[in-house]
């Protein structure tokens, strides 16, 4: 291997593969745990956006999200159609960072660096319930501290108290169940307030780490048919999602890669 290319491996550095005008990070799992591992070192404040198809398209139609992808320290590809269009682009190394793996990764290779974690979000009591079934896996995993918010927009009093909260466990790692765009709209409107180093918005790694929703089989993950597996186990929560997005991206990703259209 070439110097150049290892350099192109290391976990500082920072190429993205431009989709639809989001820049989704050049990874795959071991670099992205190594990229927290240096930021949790260095203390560098960061937030990590995990995304597929749906944010992209979501960041389509709002320019702000876009704005947040763009601005975070790293946008892992979630989802095969964001690690085919970074090996159309000729990076071979990336796989998929799929939230919920990245979580299970850092946690379990925090225990021995001793990794301080915060978990927000989820709805009521899936927090700590997620905080159990982790402990049970990683016994000497140290959780410092869970919330749950209110499904309400929080007030001033009760945001700065939450800062507070998060401030006084002094975690190494905030993890973020929230879903898109709720969860990349927090970590960006906390980056500097929350003194955490990194922040992960891991969605609905939450519920599946607690036991509370089943995850699609690892060989329908592959494939890139997980989407599906998602839109039967929750049809009532998640069809518009997936008839709305999924023909938008094949579309938009076609005009793109055809030189039709630029997104910047």
């Amino acid at each position: 291997m070439t110097t150049a290319v290892m350099n192109d491996l290391s976990p500082d550095s920072d190429q993205r593969c431009n989709v639809l005008g989001v820049r989704i990070s050049a990874v795959n799992l071991d670099l992205a745990a190594a990229r927290i591992d240096s930021w949790v070192k260095s203390r560098e404040p960061h937030y990590v956006c995990i995304t597929g198809v749906h944010g992209v398209m979501e960041s389509q139609d709002n320019p702000e999200l876009k704005a947040i992808h763009n601005a975070a320290g790293m946008v892992t590809p979630d989802g095969m159609p964001m690690v085919w269009a970074n090996r159309l682009a000729g990076n071979s190394h990336v796989r998929r960072v799929y939230g919920p793996d990245l979580m299970l990764k850092v946690c379990g290779e925090g225990v021995a660096k001793n990794y301080r974690h915060y978990f927000y979000g989820g709805g009521e009591g899936v927090a700590e319930l997620l905080k159990q079934k982790l402990l049970e896996r990683f016994p000497q995993m140290q959780v410092v501290g869970t919330y749950c918010p209110p499904f309400r927009k929080m007030t001033d009093d009760e945001d700065r108290a939450l800062i507070e909260h998060i401030n006084c466990a002094k975690p190494d790692i905030v993890w973020v169940g929230l879903s898109t765009p709720k969860q990349e709209n927090w970590m960006s409107a906390h980056i500097g307030k929350v003194e955490a180093p990194v922040m992960v918005g891991v969605g609905a790694a939450f519920d599946f780490h607690a036991g509370l929703k089943k995850q699609a089989p690892s060989w329908m993950q592959k494939i890139g048919m997980e989407w599906f597996f998602r839109l039967v186990t929750e049809p009532g929560r998640l069809w518009k999602r997936y008839l709305k997005n999924n023909p938008r991206f094949v579309w938009h990703f076609a005009l793109q890669k055809l030189k039709l259209r630029r997104y910047e």
